[in-house]
């Protein structure tokens, strides 16, 4: 899952996450810079055991990125919330402005989510988000020798084994971040070749997965799932684009292009400003 999605922070740094969804028709998504946000899904997981005094939120922990993003605050109270639809929850935060630190994932018997927000309060995060979803492991013992005492030896391991049930444990941790110069979250649409052997074609813009409330891209009225064409003289192709327009209109009111289902918008965009 799962990338940067893109946006603009206090120092007016692009960044692309990519919201790892099903897309219908034959469409991929390619991250334009960072690694995405990894929506919840069974896949093959080495069982991991917990140890004594160990926090496996901590030990499994992968940073977003390299840019150590944290809460705003010193001494932030960082909030727990046990998740409910992983996509749903992940649009959520992006659009109350919040921004991934990082992600933790991997599979053992339960254990309490609190140590997901102890982590989380470590490294100063102001949300951590837990997702647990049972997973049946097929790890039975095998008799090799067929012998009677084998068999049984065998069947009381397996018995002992089904009753220890075992999640997927996903946690995504959270930073508030200022609002940003245009508060849109994209992505770049690639349309698949019918060859596999060749490379897709990019198509036009950048997609917007998510809006940023009170943003001046709210205010604009753009909406997820247009499509941005161009800010002012600067057509938006890649994330570079994007970055370099929003910082040479920084402060002003600037055109920008965007599709709308099928018609091509220009509306008037009162950009934010960093010092």
């Amino acid at each position: 899952m799962p990338s940067n999605i893109q946006s603009f922070n206090q120092k007016n740094q692009t960044r692309t996450q990519v919201l790892q969804k099903k897309i219908a028709g034959s469409f991929m998504l390619l991250a334009l810079l960072g690694l995405g946000a990894v929506v919840l899904a069974p896949k093959a997981h080495a069982y991991d055991v917990i140890n004594a005094n160990s926090n496996l939120f901590e030990d499994k922990y992968q940073e977003q990125n390299d840019r150590q993003l944290k809460s705003l605050k010193a001494s932030p109270d960082t909030t727990l919330e046990i998740g409910q639809n992983q996509e749903a929850d992940t649009t959520r935060m992006l659009e109350n402005g919040y921004d991934m630190m990082g992600t933790s994932e991997f599979v053992s018997a339960k254990i309490p989510a609190e140590l997901a927000k102890a982590f989380g309060k470590k490294i100063k995060a102001d949300s951590v988000l837990v997702f647990d979803k049972p997973v049946a492991l097929t790890t039975n013992m095998v008799n090799m020798d067929g012998t009677e005492d084998g068999n049984k030896m065998m069947q009381e391991a397996n018995d002992e084994n089904a009753k220890n049930e075992k999640n997927i444990h996903y946690a995504s941790y959270w930073a508030k971040v200022p609002m940003p110069l245009l508060g849109v979250h994209v992505i770049k649409l690639v349309k698949a070749s019918t060859n596999p052997a060749e490379e897709g074609t990019a198509l036009p813009g950048l997609k917007i997965i998510a809006v940023i409330k009170e943003s001046p891209a709210a205010k604009a009225n753009i909406a997820t799932g247009d499509t941005l064409l161009k800010i002012g003289d600067v057509a938006l192709e890649k994330a570079d684009d994007l970055f370099a327009a929003v910082k040479r209109y920084q402060g002003q009111a600037v055109d920008v292009v965007f599709r709308h289902g099928d018609e091509d918008v220009k509306t008037t965009v009162a950009l934010n400003s960093r010092k």
